[in-house]
Parts: structure tokens; sequence; C-alpha cells
């Protein structure tokens, strides 16, 4: 039997019995090849800021998982690299993803929150995830990067192909799906070029570091992963924080009767049930020792940041949702000098919709407690979330 048996359908009890009898074992990856899997805390923040854990692709030996496959123009992205290259995309972008242009996003955000709220109407079921945890952060990405109103729909169908494809989808689905966004692109960075406009994108061709800049294939790459990251995690961490609110009315109360606890609740949710199971692979540039395990060089190692966060070395009690706990220290979006680059963004958009919808929903509740959840080893997101609604009068909630 493989350890990691149980993964899919039952992640929480899995890792719960990988962390009890060992603290790395020897799985098959998502695509059948093997791999290595860590699972327990102080592991597993080691191992995503440990530098002979490479995320270039090239270290790998053959016949390991090296996760998705992309054409190379969206490849040179900051997951596949390490430093110096990471250093200075991370560096470049950083000039043009500031705090100050999130900050500048919340009124819009709730904008739109608020007009996604308007159109479910004042009672009623409804598919929250379609309906409002998926469009609300793909309309943020989308005014981020500049992308015009029109082409958001093919960005949502393309992102969701990649994602969680539908079961009926072929294997060219993805492929087409990649060469659509890659053209779209193509032309967008060529309109931003002769049109400059204030969005990240411009942002993100103008700058430049003592007469360094990015190349074109970094551009790209990196809109892609804007984004794919940017929508993909959000909706999941949305969806997955309404549903342990519901669950959990005694903290849905707690929380409605101050809102001002979002912040911290916001942390717990990532540690109590975050958008990643597995962080991206990486592979040893050297043989390397892991919780008194040795790992050759070349094979993959997959940590798991949603294992570590239910680790009770680290997290007294740590099945148990507690909006007021200290979840400082959670690896849900990562640790060292991969740290998602968007987590205040994520941060933000997910305050800023659970607000709304509290302030909006006096009486919410799951309309269908028979959940399905996306058929993924590495995301942690629901396919649909049923609830019913009665909507109150909102007019003294928008900003």
């Amino acid at each position: 039997m493989d350890p990691a048996d149980g993964l899919l359908d039952h992640p929480y009890d899995a890792y719960r019995r990988l962390r009890e009898t060992a603290p790395v074992h020897r799985i098959a990856g998502p695509d059948g090849t093997p791999a290595w899997l860590v699972t327990r805390y102080d592991d597993v923040r080691a191992a995503l800021a440990d530098p002979r854990l490479s995320l270039d692709k090239r270290h790998a030996t053959a016949g390991t998982y090296k996760g998705f496959s992309l054409p190379p123009a969206l490849d040179a992205n900051l997951l596949n690299m390490d430093p110096p290259d990471h250093t200075r995309v991370r560096r470049l972008v950083g000039r043009a993803f500031t705090t100050r242009r999130v900050e500048q996003l919340r009124t819009p955000i709730r904008r739109t929150a608020d007009r996604l709220l308007d159109a479910l109407g004042p009672h009623g079921t409804a598919d929250l995830i379609a309906a409002y945890a998926a469009p609300l952060p793909i309309t943020v990405i989308c005014d981020l990067l500049g992308i015009p109103d029109e082409h958001r729909l093919d960005f949502r169908i393309w992102t969701d192909t990649l994602v969680a494809p539908a079961p009926d989808a072929g294997p060219e689905a993805a492929k087409e799906a990649m060469v659509a966004m890659l053209g779209y692109f193509t032309r967008l960075l060529a309109d931003k070029r002769s049109e400059p406009a204030d969005d990240l994108l411009s942002d993100l061709i103008a700058v430049r570091e003592e007469g360094d800049r990015l190349s074109e294939d970094e551009l790209m790459s990196l809109a892609f992963l804007i984004l794919f990251a940017g929508y993909e995690n959000t909706v999941q961490l949305i969806g997955n924080a309404v549903l342990a609110l519901l669950r959990h009315p005694e903290q849905l109360a707690a929380l409605r009767k101050d809102l001002t606890g979002l912040p911290a609740a916001v942390q717990e949710f990532l540690r109590f049930e975050g958008p990643a199971l597995l962080a991206i692979r990486r592979f040893p540039v050297a043989d390397v020792t892991i919780g008194g395990v040795t790992i050759p060089a070349g094979e993959t190692v997959l940590v798991s940041p949603s294992a570590a966060d239910r680790d009770p070395a680290r997290f007294p009690d740590p099945d148990r949702l507690d909006l007021v706990r200290d979840a400082s220290g959670h690896l849900a979006l990562g640790h060292g000098i991969h740290y998602c680059l968007g987590a205040p963004l994520a941060r933000a958009e997910t305050e800023i919709a659970l607000a709304a919808l509290l302030e909006r929903f006096p009486e919410l509740a799951l309309a269908d407690d028979d959940l399905r959840w996306r058929p993924s080893l590495r995301a942690r997101g629901l396919i649909e979330l049923p609830v019913s609604y009665t909507q109150r009068d909102h007019g003294a909630c928008k900003e």
C-alpha cells in the first residue's frame, strides 16, 4: 500500500497518520512517479527555506515528478527559479507589486464584492463558488494586470481548464487553454508597450534597476503566474473559509459581532484549511538529510504546508478551528525566499469578501452538506458551495 493512500479523499487523516509514523515517506507523486513527502512542521519549514532544495527542473533526475509542463515562454517564472535569477526577478517585480498598490485595491475589491452579492437577490440558494468566490478574485487580478473586461471570462475558463478540468475534458483541453492564454498575453504585452496604462503589466514592462529589466519570457511567465496563482489560491481560500464558518456556528456568531477580528481569522483559515496541500516540488542539488532520512540528489521532494499546519507539535489541538488562536508561523503561503509574493493581496481579498458576506447575509447556511472537493493532491478547494441566504439592506455597509 502506498503510504499516501487516502490523501485525495481524506487528506488530514492521511497526513496525521504520515506525521505519526515517520518524518519523511517515499510515495508516488501526482503523476505516479516516485517522490519524497515531508509532513512535520519543523521539517517542512526548514525544507521551504533550504537552498539545497532547488526549484529549477534542470536539477531533476529523469523519471521523477517535475510538475506542470509549460511552454518556454511561461516557464521562466519564480516557481522554477533559484538565486541569483530568482533574486533578480523578484526584486524587479517587487518594485511594481507594492503594498501601496494592494491598499489602493481595497475599495474596488469591496465594490466588486457588493456588486456580486447584489446579483444574488434578496433571498434564495446559490453556488457561492460560481457566484462569488470565483468571480471576485478573477476581477481583482484582471484589474491589477490591466486585462479588459471583455476578456475576463476567457481567462476564467482557461484557468479553470488548467486547474480543475471537467470530467469529460479530453487530453487536449489543457494544451488548448495554454496556447490560447499564451497568444493573448503576447498581444496584450504588445498593446501595453505601445499604450502604457496605470496597471501592473505596464509597470512590469517599464521597471528597471541599474539597467536591468525583465526579459520577454520573464514578463510573459510572471503575468501567467500572477493570474494563475492569484486566482486559484484566493478562490479556494474564500470558499474554504466560508465553509469553515458555516460548520462552526459559534465561531461564525463571534466573528459577526466583531469584524475587527477578520485579519486574525484569515490567518487561522489559512492554517486550518489553506489552499495548498503541497508546495511546489523541489530537487536536492546534493544528497540531503531531512528528519534523519537521506534523499539522493535530483529526486523529487514534496513538502506539505497543510500537514505542517496541523502538526500538534507546533499548533496545539490543530484540528480545532479557533479564530482567536495565534496562527502566526503557519506555512500556507510558504516560507523563506519563495514566500508568496501575492500574500498581502490574498489576505486582503479574503478579509473583504468575508466582511461583505457577513454584513449582507444575517442568515447564511449550507444548502447541501454533501460537498465535492477538487480531485487534486496539490490543491484544496471546493467544486461547489451550495448555500441558502437572506440579505439585509446593505446601503450602510458599502465603503
